[in-house]
């Protein structure tokens, strides 16, 4: 088949015409919205349970609405990268004890003596 091609079109039928993939499912508007929202907070939206969207949050957010019909976190995330809206992982803050309240750190600095230092 290659050489039939050569022999019709010359050295054009050897450079390969690669299709760009599968066509986007969401489209430009669609991608600009998100990155809008993406923008906003939570709040702005009725949602007082978070202070930061997640990717899940949001994406769950977006299907609720109606801006889309399905979206995964990974689609999201790309949507984001490419709109170039920054975003963290939420993490969930406790406070760290001190270390007077440690009992372990108590117990052992009374049984521990200081050695001096050596220089050798």
């Amino acid at each position: 088949m290659a050489i039939h091609a050569f022999n019709d079109r010359g050295f054009d039928a050897l450079d390969p015409k690669w299709s760009g993939g599968r066509p986007p499912t969401i489209g430009k508007q669609i991608r600009e919205r998100i990155c809008l929202i993406a923008r906003m907070s939570p709040a702005d939206w009725g949602i007082t349970a978070f202070t930061t969207w997640s990717l899940s949050t949001l994406s769950e957010h977006l299907v609720a609405r109606g801006t889309v019909v399905a979206i995964s976190r990974e689609t999201v995330r790309r949507i984001l990268r490419d709109g170039g809206v920054s975003w963290q992982t939420t993490t969930t803050w406790k406070p760290r004890p001190t270390r007077t309240s440690s009992p372990r750190c108590t117990a052992s600095s009374t049984s521990t003596t200081t050695r001096p230092l050596t220089v050798g």
